[in-house]
């Protein structure tokens, strides 16, 4: 798991509507592929997975006040789209944090 703090507190309506937003045409954009994946909200945490390709979820993002508890499936950290994914929600991150910027708490 990795925690990474965006220095301000995690509102998970805006970061769901935000990944939905862009997510998927970022990664259109990257990879050239017309993979779709699926970003829900399931309790307290927000899960992105591709059922298609993969089994069970490919991240699991949790805020937790100014924290985010990002949990990536062991199956698929070699895996190129699960890199491009991660590379995307850095990105994403850092427009959610604004000029704090995000820092990494914990990774493990």
């Amino acid at each position: 798991m990795k925690v990474i703090n965006l220095h301000k507190t995690i509102n998970l309506t805006e970061l769901l509507v935000l990944l939905q937003q862009k997510l998927n045409p970022l990664f259109h954009g990257q990879k050239q592929s017309g993979i779709n994946f699926t970003i829900e909200k399931r309790g307290n945490a927000i899960e992105i997975s591709q059922p298609e390709l993969y089994e069970g979820v490919l991240f699991r993002l949790e805020p937790d006040g100014v924290h985010l508890n990002i949990t990536r499936s062991e199956h698929y950290v070699d895996d190129v789209n699960s890199i491009t994914v991660e590379s995307i929600l850095n990105i994403l991150f850092e427009e959610i944090s604004g000029e704090q910027g995000v820092s990494l708490t914990l990774e493990g």
